[in-house]
């Protein structure tokens, strides 16, 4: 172990051992209430069970019980008590993480001595939270329109496609089971969740509780289905679809070359394929034979999407033309070839078992493999040229936890998070087909606008991440109004990126041609095992009607490098200047506090308000690489572009966020949520230029950008009035900074611009978005889902021409906004026991066109420009998807254990 790191890792440890032990395994949650009779008098030693389970406690002297460790789900609360009808509430929801309260009032019995049946309602707002905080059970996912995780996330509140709160992408915690799934190189999600495999997600986009680190704008927590043992479940999934827009899949333009002229919109858009889309899924869960107390789940996913862009063969790699002449001989059949396309296999395993008493182990893996192959418009008419990444994340481990007492528990969980990305078009940088290809070769402007005609894509890039991640926590009931949790984790990742051969032209006997360059600057693969701790306390406090949560989380990093001693003289090669010595980087300590207060103050109202300091270290690929200071050594010369250094002494950047709401029942059907938000963002990661002794200067990343966000959310849930729900969410945003990318300044300054920070807004502020969804439901029957997305524009840096220097003020204009419609409509039939369902799903029904991240900037659109060459070939991957259109049949059959 590093010794740098000993000390903090000790201080960690002694806060582990004064709390019991302990970060946060989010997938299991406490129920709570108190038992009265008719008079409001306790019923003392009242049992309170959950049906189906084990669980239960007996109401204390003044009636309140509490029942910690609950997993997520609709239950049936049995309460009994002598001399008192039985009395059982159906439908009491449980939430991952979070605290469900049910008081019940218990009549004295009859001689008939009949059972009192209630149906309890999910409450429209839930006044015991601190902050915006979602809960997407999986009643509600099996009929939204949405096939992947990351649609349940982009669906809530403060949420832009992937930005929460106006914060940059790579600043959210995604955990599995409370456990967390970020790749430690970029701060993204290592895996791919279908919504088959969840039953709940949790979406925090305010403040959230000392439990989550290494986030700065939010948490989102899958947690995901067990098996039952008192069932078998057998389900499974299939689907075809293809993406259909007819009328839209050519553009009108007029040229000043051609006159009007009709251009491929969508080139893969075409004929009707249903093929096109595929998915089948399986899974099977329930009791494992033979072992008693044990259950298990498994299931299986293969899914396929063909794309709605193309390319069109009409060259092929090993062609070759006569550049000097203009004129090229492609041999290609002409043939359609499917481009952006995606194709994955997800696996899931999960064994659990209580045969050990109070002790319950479980363990699972979760391992996807997906194969992509990207859109570029250059290889439009040569797309055999383009690479296929590959990918394949596989997260397993063990979980245990301990039920000490009623009110007391521990767990500890152990996970191994294996990533391994390639980006290569051949395996071997030896394949003969690269020499026999060669280098990627367009026709220039003047023919097809510089489409590729032959040769290959020549990069090649690895990534490969292995961590090993450890956690503890104890949950303590103290009192009737503390509910304690402490907890530690730790993180070893071994961290590989980086191109492993280069190919680029070499001489051989006086002749130029295509080479592999390997173990040399620039084609090497780094290496790097950087270490994480971190330990919390958490106190989630309820005194009367007041709701206060309030914690505090030590974070400890160790980026396990070095970095030049003086960086005037990085390379140690400047004459007479102080020696510079590589100098081990620090180890960083960040202390975060949290709070957050809610007050109920009329029946089913409240008012709330959170804060809270938050850190997290940036992806580790931009501090590790290009940090070899060395290629500096030639600096002064003035002749090399050294591009931006990595800094592996980088500190964690900083948000500080504040929150006030009010939360309210308005009317028996109808609740409100609004929330104000405030964030101010600091040490985030930019750009900054060293000068040497020699008045040289070099580019290198440090923490000096900022930004702030402000805005507030309202959102509407209806329920009760017959078999129609909806929901409506409004945001509003206002996220300004000086830089929208860290690379930002840097670019300026190459291009000639003025590098001073100034605050505008950032590229994805979206100042208006809103949500909205409607259900129309029969239980066991049929649903039908509709759900509508409006946003506003974002901004782009607008030019008047081509000519260089005619940008405008940076981000000073806006794309067009969007508007789009998804829809689910199911049939469910009973088949001899079986639940069959039909269905039939569409996105973007409307088929409307709009930006997929990018816009021509004479023009603020994507589908046209004024440039008169790219007018006839205009960048279809600049437009996201049209029409979708899905048909499928699910099944669930159930079959009751004899045991």
């Amino acid at each position: 172990m590093s010794a740098r790191l000993f000390r903090p890792l000790a201080l960690l440890a002694v806060l582990a051992a004064l709390l019991g032990t302990s970060e946060a395994r989010a997938q299991a949650g406490q129920f709570r209430g108190r038992v009265t009779d008719a008079a409001g008098e306790a019923v003392i030693g009242a049992t309170v069970r959950l049906d189906g389970t084990t669980l239960g406690a007996a109401a204390d002297l003044d009636g309140q019980f509490s029942i910690l460790r609950v997993p997520p789900g609709v239950y049936a609360v049995r309460v009994t008590s002598v001399g008192y009808q039985p009395t059982t509430t159906e439908g009491v929801r449980i939430q991952s993480n979070q605290t469900t309260t049910l008081d019940v009032t218990l009549a004295e019995a009859d001689i008939a001595g009949a059972e009192v049946t209630v149906t309890a309602e999910r409450p429209l707002v839930d006044v015991d939270q601190t902050s915006a905080f979602q809960t997407i059970g999986r009643d509600q996912i099996d009929v939204l329109p949405v096939q992947e995780l990351a649609d349940l996330v982009n669906l809530q509140a403060g949420v832009v496609e992937g930005h929460f709160r106006g914060g940059r992408l790579g600043e959210v915690q995604y955990q599995v089971d409370g456990v967390s799934v970020n790749n430690p190189y970029d701060n993204a999600s290592v895996l791919t969740l279908d919504r088959s495999v969840l039953q709940e997600v949790q979406v925090i986009s305010g403040t959230f509780d000392a439990e989550y680190g290494q986030a700065l704008s939010g948490v989102v927590n899958a947690v995901l289905r067990t098996g039952s043992e008192q069932e078998y479940e057998v389900q499974g999934e299939v689907f075809l679809g293809d993406f259909v827009a007819p009328g839209r899949d050519s553009l009108d333009i007029v040229s000043r070359f051609v006159g009007p002229t009709r251009v491929a919109r969508y080139p893969g858009v075409g004929d009707l394929n249903p093929t096109a889309l595929q998915n089948l899924q399986l899974s099977a869960s329930g009791p494992l034979p033979v072992v008693p107390q044990t259950t298990f789940l498994i299931s299986g996913q293969r899914n396929v999407n063909s794309g709605y862009l193309a390319g069109v063969r009409r060259f092929v790699p090993t062609d070759t033309s006569d550049f000097e002449q203009n004129i090229f001989y492609p041999t290609g059949d002409g043939a359609a070839v499917p481009l952006g396309t995606d194709g994955r296999w997800n696996l899931l395993g999960k064994v659990t078992t209580r045969a050990l008493g109070p002790v319950q182990v479980s363990y699972q893996a979760i391992a996807n493999w997906i194969a992509r192959r990207g859109y570029n418009n250059a290889f439009r008419l040569n797309p055999d040229g383009l690479a296929t990444t590959r990918q394949f994340a596989l997260v397993h481990g063990f979980d245990l936890n301990h039920i000490v007492s009623e009110r007391l528990f521990y767990e500890i969980g152990l996970r191994q998070n294996v990533f391994d990305y390639r980006d290569v078009l051949y395996e071997s940088a030896d394949d003969p087909r690269y020499v026999a290809a060669g280098f990627p070769q367009s026709g220039g402007q003047n023919f097809e606008n510089g489409a590729v005609v032959q040769g290959v894509s020549l990069g090649r890039f690895v990534q490969r991440t292995n961590a090993l991640v450890a956690k503890g926590t104890v949950t303590a009931q103290i009192g009737p109004s503390h509910l304690v949790k402490a907890g530690f984790e730790g993180q070893r990742a071994r961290l590989e990126f980086g191109v492993p051969d280069l190919l680029r032209a070499v001489v051989v006997g006086g002749v130029q041609q295509l080479g592999v360059v390997r173990d040399t600057l620039g084609a090497e693969v780094l290496r790097y095992t950087p270490l994480q701790g971190a330990a919390f306390v958490q106190d989630r406090i309820a005194w009367g009607d007041l709701r206060v949560r309030a914690g505090l989380r030590l974070e400890v990093y160790d980026a396990n490098a070095f970095v030049p001693s003086d960086l005037q003289n990085p390379a140690n090669s400047i004459d007479g200047a102080p020696a510079s010595t590589p100098t081990a980087t620090t180890v960083k300590l960040a202390l975060a506090p949290r709070l957050g207060v809610s007050f109920p103050f009329l029946a089913r109202s409240s008012l709330f308000f959170s804060y809270g300091h938050f850190y997290q270290m940036p992806g580790l690929q931009d501090l590790y690489n290009n940090s070899d200071y060395s290629v500096l050594q030639d600096l002064q010369a003035g002749v090399v572009d050294y591009g931006i250094l990595g800094n592996p002494d980088l500190r964690p950047e900083f948000t500080a966020q504040y929150e006030f709401g009010f939360k309210s029942e308005v009317l028996p059907v109808l609740g409100l949520d609004v929330s104000l938000f405030y964030k101010d963002i600091r040490d985030l990661l930019g750009v900054e230029f060293v000068q040497t002794y020699t008045a040289a200067e070099y580019a290198r990343f440090t923490n000096v950008d900022f930004g702030g966000v402000r805005g507030f959310t309202v959102s509407l849930d209806q329920r009760g009035l017959g078999p129609v729900a909806t929901t409506l969410d409004y945001t509003y945003q206002e996220a300004v900074g000086n830089a929208s990318d860290p690379r930002e300044t840097a670019n300026t300054a190459a291009a000639g611009g003025d590098p001073r920070p100034r605050q505008i807004p950032f590229t994805w502020d979206q100042r208006h978005t809103l949500n909205a969804t409607a259900v129309w439901a029969r239980p066991d029957d049929f649903n039908v889902t509709l759900i509508a997305r409006l946003g506003t524009g974002q901004p782009y840096t607008p030019v008047l021409s081509s000519v260089f220097g005619s940008e405008l003020a940076p981000n000073s204009g806006r794309t067009p906004g969007l508007f789009t419609v998804d829809v689910r409509a199911e049939k469910a039939f009973a088949v001899s026991g079986v639940r069959l369902t039909t269905f039939a799903r569409a996105f973007n029904l409307l088929d409307r066109a709009y930006q997929n991240g990018g816009v021509y900037a004479d023009t603020g659109s994507a589908e046209y420009t004024l440039d008169p060459i790219q007018q006839l070939n205009p960048d279809p991957a600049r437009l996201a998807a049209p029409r979708r259109v899905e048909f499928g049949v699910s099944f669930r059959g159930l079959v009751p254990t004899r045991r």
